[in-house]
């Protein structure tokens, strides 16, 4: 059970990235997200979700266009941490980012997000 409230945290964290409008972002990530949530990211760490927005329209506002997240591996969920892998594509086979986030869970929302951010490629599609 506690794996299946993760991923649907986890899916409904990344769907604020491919939200239709910026003004869902943070609706969405407040579905998913702590109100005091530690983040994480490529440029330290931060707090709230409101920098977790910031984080998420900066990658929404790519300079190669709108690009698409998705989680491309299952929710593990060894402890009380889980942990997947995800893929930010551009359109156009632009560039493409992979990673994988650890994050943890209190009352059913995430609290902490870590993100391990791999190399910018272009795809392979």
């Amino acid at each position: 059970m506690q794996e299946e409230t993760a991923r649907s945290a986890i899916d409904t964290f990344i769907s604020a990235f491919n939200a239709s409008d910026d003004s869902y972002v943070t609706a969405l990530l407040s579905q998913a997200l702590t109100s005091d949530v530690v983040f994480w990211g490529p440029l330290g760490r931060s707090e709230g979700i409101a920098a977790v927005e910031r984080f998420v329209l900066d990658i929404r506002r790519h300079p190669a266009g709108t690009g698409t997240m998705v989680r491309c591996s299952a929710v593990d969920m060894p402890d009380e941490w889980a942990r997947y892998q995800w893929v930010f594509t551009t359109p156009d086979g632009g560039p493409r980012l992979a990673g994988t986030d650890v994050v943890h869970l209190r009352r059913s929302l995430i609290d902490q997000v870590i993100v391990f951010a791999g190399e910018i490629e272009p795809s392979t599609s």
